[in-house]
């Protein structure tokens, strides 16, 4: 997958949002606590985002995740198998893909996550109101808010507050799930 075209769509996201936002980008660098730097490579299209980096940023902004990855598309939009912006986190085997995101006026994001046993993909709370629903797909997940989690295996589903600090958990090789964000 050509790595530029979803830096190109983050860059022009960030520059279109804190433009929306009337804020400097040193101002938005403090309120995501990164660094000025990381954010002018970003807004640049030079720099290789976290999905906690794009997360705190999202968060900063008040607007969904889908908001800074998902470039706009035709009313027809397939995404085949291996395919779309994978976002990796910098401190867990995570990767979460954005499938679809939500149409002006409505507010949810579609993902697929996937992870490796090892270290947890810890999440600080989302923008308010919103919960997260997930369906597991392959493998066992430990998940949930903090001192909620719970365990889920192939075909399991869960919801709980996004908007409070939870971790993803994968307990065996290959685990995946959709997750969706809802924002209320």
């Amino acid at each position: 997958m050509d790595r530029t075209a979803p830096l190109a769509a983050i860059a022009a996201a960030l520059r279109r949002e804190r433009g929306r936002h009337h804020v400097s980008l040193t101002e938005l660098a403090r309120r995501a606590g990164i660094a000025k730097s990381t954010l002018s490579q970003l807004e640049a299209g030079t720099g290789n985002p976290s999905v906690e980096t794009l997360w705190a940023l999202a968060v900063a902004l008040d607007v969904p995740f889908s908001r800074l990855v998902d470039p706009p598309t035709a009313p027809v939009h397939v995404l085949r198998a291996g395919e779309g912006i994978a976002i990796a986190s910098e401190h867990a085997p995570f990767t979460g893909t954005l499938l679809a995101a939500c149409p002006p006026g409505a507010r949810r994001d579609l993902h697929v996550i996937t992870a490796e046993p090892g270290a947890a993909r810890e999440a600080d709370g989302h923008i308010p109101g919103t919960v997260e629903h997930m369906l597991v797909t392959a493998g066992r997940w430990r998940v949930g808010p903090d001192g909620d989690e719970v365990e889920l295996g192939v075909g399991d589903y869960a919801r709980f507050p996004g908007d409070r600090a939870h971790r993803y958990v994968a307990l065996s090789p290959g685990t995946a799930a959709v997750l969706v964000m809802e924002y209320t």
